[in-house]
């Protein structure tokens, strides 16, 4: 029996986020009250802003349905459990578009795991593996502690390795986490450098908060997407394609999203995708996995690397063009 009303309400509300509906008489042998002071509580958790409905009846009850806002949850431990090696997978590999979500509620549950809790969580993301082919292994609990210090403007201390292999140790002002492609970035001030710097997350190392708050920067570009962008693009080369897509804008679009590039309709069959990137490669593979005939505009480079991998796949299937044998590229 739960005798104060703040527990009570706790266990209440704990019942009633179970996918079911619950009589009152059920609800209240479980708290061990009456069911008056069961119709109490569940006013009290309407005026919190909890949507509990009441269906009348022989076989009806109360239940928690869907309401205008998200109201607090209560997990109990294996939900807990569960909910945070989720956030921890989403974080090493991030779904697009729900990547910064999955980090900051990742940070939040972290941070009030209990110990035992925590140990559970960190055990099995320790005997997990995941089979990442597109990008580097990221520590959850150091991208939970990064995303925390942006969050809060709180200076962080870590250690780094750059591309060379050279390690420092580094003292900076977060601002924000990106997440490109699968490789998460932090965009910080460097505060021993004096200037702005991008680092990779997968190659911090033991981040550390300082405790030591300070207002927010102001970044030199219109956000941190624009500023990672383009100096990346500014530090490798681009190659600008310029392509007639035999597919209509919408689907492209909808396949694709905006970050594929420049989507315009020529009519209700084709489109014109003016798209960039780092690599001939990525470039052939994103057309070609349209499924679709299309015509290469520009650059030549991106024209004859297509060129090329026509050869060698038709070479490989012992197809020949036009009655002719292939040209040995």
């Amino acid at each position: 029996m739960v005798t104060d009303t703040p527990g009570r309400l706790l266990s209440l509300l704990s019942l009633l986020q179970m996918p079911r509906e619950w009589p009152g008489s059920e609800l209240a042998d479980r708290l061990g009250v009456s069911t008056r002071t069961v119709r109490r509580d569940i006013e009290r958790l309407r005026d919190l802003g909890y949507p509990v409905r009441a269906s009348m009846g022989t076989t009806g009850g109360y239940q928690l349905v869907a309401g205008s806002a998200m109201p607090p949850l209560l997990l109990d431990d294996e939900e807990a459990v569960a909910i945070a090696v989720g956030l921890r997978t989403a974080a090493r590999q991030p779904v697009d578009g729900i990547e910064d979500a999955s980090v900051r509620a990742l940070g939040k549950l972290l941070q009030v795991l209990p110990s035992r809790l925590r140990h559970r969580v960190r055990n099995l993301g320790t005997a997990t593996l995941s089979w990442n082919m597109d990008g580097p292994v990221i520590d959850p609990e150091v991208l939970a502690t990064v995303a925390g210090a942006a969050t809060a403007s709180e200076r962080l201390r870590f250690g780094y390795v750059a591309g060379d292999g050279t390690q420092t140790r580094r003292f900076v002002e977060p601002h924000r986490l990106v997440a490109a492609g699968h490789r998460w970035y932090l965009v910080a001030y460097d505060l021993e450098r004096g200037d702005w710097r991008i680092f990779r997350v997968d190659r911090i190392a033991r981040p550390q908060l300082t405790g030591v708050r300070t207002p927010p920067r102001e970044l030199p570009a219109t956000d941190a997407v624009a500023y990672v962008r383009d100096r990346m693009y500014g530090l490798l080369p681009t190659y600008r394609a310029d392509v007639t897509v035999q597919l209509p804008a919408d689907a492209v679009m909808q396949r694709f999203g905006e970050q594929f590039g420049d989507v315009t309709p020529i009519d209700e069959h084709s489109c014109r995708v003016r798209s960039a990137a780092d690599t001939l490669e990525w470039l052939a593979f994103r057309f070609v996995q349209l499924g679709c005939e299309f015509e290469v505009h520009g650059p030549p480079e991106l024209a004859e690397h297509l060129r090329q991998l026509g050869g060698r796949v038709l070479r490989g299937v012992g197809a020949q063009i036009s009655g002719h044998e292939l040209p040995q590229i």
